[in-house]
């Protein structure tokens, strides 16, 4: 051993440098083990990074190797601005020395611009962005002659970058990869795409660590540049680590072995995004004779807090085994709340937060947690009711997201032609093929005429300034606008809204993208159309809305944080409300249902994170009731609440065991579906206050200048096809072919060969050759 120092005993203190003397024992042991393998096991809230930065300036400040001898890698940019910050503080300027510390793909590009040419590439080669990538693909994809609705572009992108994530080259491909894309066709597109990178002298993130995995493995020399440059080697967050990040790591340590670690397998929450927990679980089996150093004090939660999350925990079997402790006072236990359903549970929150404040708690010291962006947006209008500042963190405010708003856009087009803006976002969202060019021919003659934009597109499709092509779209999208506008008054906001997004082709897109992003965007339109039940007419909904997105308080005023528990590792909270913990929810049952019990596991393990982000209270709520996909269902408390240790829970009703207090809300023999009709008033046909209100606020619910003109346009929506019998084979230019299974008016219902039962205007439709 090398070590500067000898672990510290009470005679010794004097001889222990001001940054080591500041940790306890085993942060002071992690700091002074300096040769060897170290797998520092760090829980919530143990100091972790102290230990961390103070042992790379030990490293330093001990001589045992230069600043640009350490290569120490973090996951974020900001990570990396904080650690050397602190070691700054540490050891001064000597900190400016240090090329190697950094994310690993800013590290993983340094080291790639000086070895390019191994790879084919230049040194200065550009280092293309997620958009850039999508375009390539999209072009890649049209020269493979493949349909890119059918098989889109960011669906390549995704299998690419897990790929990458892997550590895996076109070539290394198995069957069951290469069938994940065009039947058999992923092998050769990715091929070609990483051909294509190279002609055109870049790469895209996912190559900064894999062409330098493929460097190191076929050109020893530059391997054991590294491995003889890099005495020390330091790693942050080595439980987020991928595969690829984890050879390339493996690799570089192989000749010192003088590799330190940081993590916890207890807050492994990213696999979706390749995360491996077994990377930090076998960390002993790859570098034998491995020092575990495990770091259990933690400095930020009452010892109640820490027993319900160390009892949750332990439930989970791919784990090594820490138990977390604190001297803080015992504190509060973590409360236990059932409530009726999801608006009963952002009144109570509501409530609570409002007893908080009066009791002098500032509102920067509260959060709420949620397993899914869509349920925050119950609290968001629940709070704009009450006059309650918050901040959505990590994510944009509900009414905010493009899909929302693309959502809202359509919302606005019926119920009000002369929404120019609104029109505008969605005249081709989504793609129709109507580009700059027709949309600038558009405006001109929305501005020669004096029309809005919506009318002044339909006389032009009725014109010979555009393509025939471009024509038929817009004539065709206008009389979807026509019907819509008439169904209006008929149909219950949220079901118009149903039908456009499915008659649009919006939700086919999102559908068609098969991304994690998609099905979240499909969750969060979900959750726009529930929150629409709640409003007798369009009109009555969109000024909820427009009210909503006036909440522009000061930044700088205190404000309540509403973020996805992913998004809240690494911060704390004095208060904290874990809400939604019900089956289905959380644990998610998308997760469950595609990983099975590896799944289950890190949604306990994100239930853990949850948990330990409180300081001095914790709240867990769950609904008995849950409307879903604009369903009333039966909700049964999370899994997770019934490991609860009872020792460290306090329910506010319960029968038997922390997870039974939800009946308590209602016996067997009540119909818990029963408030449906009791809050929902009776819709009407006929125009009440609400129309009165939509009016005012400038909403139309029927279209003026474009109806009077266009009266045959409409006549022409209602109108069935004759062309087009039950039985017929037919094509449309989104879902591919089809058979007419049911017709009602000229609306049809298609049984599309790759995209399962439609319904459609018969004007989409041809006739198949």
């Amino acid at each position: 051993m090398n070590d500067a120092f000898p672990l510290a005993t009470a005679a010794g203190d004097a001889d222990i440098p001001p940054y080591a003397a500041r940790l306890n024992p085993p942060q002071r042991e992690a700091v002074l083990t300096t040769e060897g393998p170290v797998l520092m096991l760090a829980g919530a809230g143990t100091g972790k990074t102290s230990a961390l930065t103070a042992r790379l300036a030990h490293l330093v400040a001990m001589r045992l190797a230069w600043p640009s001898e350490i290569l120490c890698v973090t996951f974020t940019n900001k990570a990396a601005r904080e650690m050397r910050e602190r070691v700054g503080r540490h050891i001064g300027d000597a900190v400016e020395g240090m090329p190697w510390l950094g994310t690993f793909h800013a590290i993983g590009a340094k080291m790639l611009r000086r070895h390019a040419e191994l790879v084919g590439l230049q040194s200065n080669f550009t280092i293309i962005d997620p958009d850039d990538q999508l375009r390539l693909l999209k072009t890649l994809i049209a020269e493979a002659e493949l349909d890119e609705k059918r098989w889109p572009a960011r669906q390549l992108a995704g299998l690419i970058d897990r790929w990458k994530n892997r550590g895996l080259n076109p070539q290394d491909l198995d069957a069951v990869e290469n069938e994940a894309y065009a039947n058999g066709r992923g092998a050769q597109l990715y091929k070609t795409y990483q051909a294509r990178l190279q002609s055109l002298n870049a790469c895209d993130f996912g190559d900064l660590l894999l062409h330098m995995l493929n460097i190191f493995r076929q050109h020893s020399d530059v391997l054991e540049q590294y491995q003889n440059r890099f005495k020390y080697i330091l790693v942050d967050e080595y439980q987020d680590t991928n595969q690829v990040q984890y050879l390339w790591l493996r690799l570089l340590a192989q000749h010192r072995k003088n590799i330190c670690v940081v993590g916890d397998d207890d807050q492994s929450i990213y696999s979706w995004r390749g995360a491996e927990v077994a990377n930090i679980l076998k960390f002993e089996k790859d570098f034998p004779g491995a020092k575990v150093i495990k770091l259990e004090q933690n400095y930020r939660s009452t010892p109640h807090i820490l027993g319900a999350a160390s009892g949750l925990i332990g439930e989970n079997s791919q784990r090594l085994g820490k138990e977390l402790w604190t001297e803080t006072d015992t504190g509060e236990k973590v409360r236990v709340i059932g409530v009726w359903d999801g608006p009963e549970e952002a009144r109570r929150v509501g409530e609570e937060i409002e007893s908080l404040e009066r009791g002098g708690v500032g509102l920067d010291e509260i959060a709420i947690l949620v397993r899914a962006q869509y349920q925050t947006r119950e609290f968001e209008d629940r709070f704009i009711q009450i006059g309650m500042a918050y901040r959505i963190v990590g994510g944009f405010r509900f009414y905010e997201r493009a899909e929302i708003r693309d959502a809202l856009a359509y919302l606005r087009v019926i119920a009000q032609p002369a929404d120019d803006l609104a029109f505008e976002r969605i005249y081709n969202q989504p793609k129709r093929g109507l580009g700059a060019k027709t949309l600038e021919k558009m405006y001109q003659h929305a501005r020669r005429t004096g029309m809005p934009l919506a009318a002044a597109s339909l006389d032009l499709a009725d014109s010979d300034e555009l393509p025939a092509r471009a024509r038929g779209t817009i004539g065709g999208l206008m009389r979807q606008f026509l019907q819509w506008r008439e169904q209006a008054d008929s149909l219950a906001p949220a079901e118009l809204l149903r039908q456009v997004l499915e008659e649009s082709g919006y939700q086919a897109m999102l559908e068609n993208e098969r991304t994690p992003e998609a099905k979240g965007r499909l969750e969060n339109l979900s959750e726009l159309a529930r929150a629409m039940e709640d409003y007798e007419t369009l009109g009555d909904f969109l000024e909820h809305v427009a009210l909503v997105m006036d909440n522009d308080a000061n930044a700088e005023d205190a404000k309540v944080t509403i973020m996805t528990i992913h998004a809240a590792k690494g911060l704390e909270f004095d208060h904290l409300f874990l809400v939604g913990w019900e089956e289905g929810v959380f644990p998610s049952q998308r997760s469950l249902d595609e990983g099975g019990l590896a799944s289950l596991e890190e949604e306990r393990r994100l239930a853990y994170v949850a948990i330990t982000r409180a300081k001095k209270a914790c709240t867990i709520l769950h609904a008995a009731n849950r409307r879903i996909y604009g369903q009333w269902t039966s909700s049964i408390p999370s899994r997770f609440i019934e490991e609860l240790p009872d020792d460290h829970v306090e329910s506010e009703t319960t029968m038997s065991g922390g997870a039974s207090l939800w009946r308590a809300n209602w016996s067997e023999s009540e119909d818990p579906f029963a408030h449906v009709t009791r809050d929902r008033p009776e819709r009407s046909n006929n125009r009440g206050p609400g129309w009165q209100r939509a009016l005012a606020t400038g909403y139309e619910t029927r279209p003026t200048r474009v109806q009077e003109s266009r009266r045959s346009a409409a006549s022409f929506a209602a109108k069935p096809r004759d062309d087009i019998a039950l039985g017929a084979r037919v094509f449309h230019d989104k879902f591919g072919y089809g058979t007419v299974m049911g017709q009602e008016g000229n609306k049809l219902e298609i049984e599309f060969e790759t995209t399962g039962t439609k319904r459609v205007i018969d004007s989409f439709v041809k006739p198949a050759d």
